[in-house]
């Protein structure tokens, strides 16, 4: 199977939200949000994955070769950005784009993603050497993980099992409540699965639109936030220029994740703009 973590990470992390990952130490595993008693959510940071905290994407496209393949019976010669997209929306695209004959329905999607899965774990161990972890990513999940009542967790375009192993391979795991996360082994927009996690984070109701932020490289991701009910916060990991996150609606554009004090400040003023940090 693909790795999971138990660990604890080298740096403080506030009780609940270790309580809330160490309950759920496998990939595919139960529930783990703790109850309302335990750690009670006010606040609520859904993080990018991809250019926004790591980027592992040769491993990606060699996974997408090998699974398309071996689904269609055809090369995967033609990409597509992946910027904001999940890849249950570029599955269908890769096979417009590729002139596969085949029917793009909901059976061939799923077998699509799940040789996508296999085809990452078998590659797993490649993450740290091709991947890397952008500067500053640990010490920020940490540093916005202090903040009172604040839950995080991820929106990923990748299947939960994909998702979950780029974050244990560069150890960003512990401070994210992944079983909240969106995820694209459901063909929704990133829009949709904004408000699931909304939803699911709430203990019988949904957790406010100003109260729920979204970080991320990309400009489709910032107009998902928008559409989704969060506030976009955008960063400069990725070749998106600040002009054009502000653009689309960034309420913050930061350079970079490595002052972990900037990005914990932005999420507080955004959530909570009257309390002093």
């Amino acid at each position: 199977p693909l790795p999971t973590r138990t660990s604890h990470p080298p740096w403080p992390v506030p009780d609940g939200v270790l309580h809330t990952n160490r309950a759920c130490g496998t990939i595919g595993g139960s529930d783990c949000r703790a109850s309302p008693e335990e750690f009670a959510i006010s606040r609520l940071v859904l993080w990018n994955i991809d250019l926004t905290l790591l980027d592992v994407g040769r491993v990606m496209r060699a996974a997408y070769a090998e699974a398309f393949e071996k689904v269609t019976g055809e090369p995967l010669v033609y990409l597509t950005s992946t910027a904001g997209r999940t890849d249950s929306e570029m599955f269908f695209e890769f096979c417009a784009r590729n002139y596969v004959d085949i029917e793009p329905d909901v059976d061939t999607l799923s077998q699509f993603l799940t040789e996508l899965e296999t085809s990452f774990e078998t590659r797993a161990g490649e993450l740290a050497a091709k991947g890397r972890v952008m500067p500053g990513a640990a010490a920020s999940l940490a540093a916005v993980a202090s903040l009172p009542g604040t839950a995080q967790t991820v929106v990923s375009g990748s299947p939960r099992a994909v998702a979950t192993a780029k974050l244990v391979a560069f150890g960003l795991d512990p401070y994210l409540n992944l079983a909240i996360g969106g995820y694209g082994s459901v063909n929704y927009p990133k829009s949709t699965l904004i408000q699931s996690i909304r939803l699911h984070a709430a203990e019988g109701g949904m957790i406010p639109d100003s109260k729920t932020v979204l970080i991320t490289d990309n400009v489709p991701d910032v107009r998902a936030a928008l559409i989704g009910g969060a506030v976009p916060v955008g960063v400069l990991n990725g070749p998106t220029t600040e002009g054009r996150l502000r653009e689309a609606g960034a309420q913050v554009v930061l350079p970079d994740l490595t002052d972990p004090r900037a990005v914990m400040t932005a999420v507080h003023q955004l959530t909570d703009p009257t309390a002093a940090l």
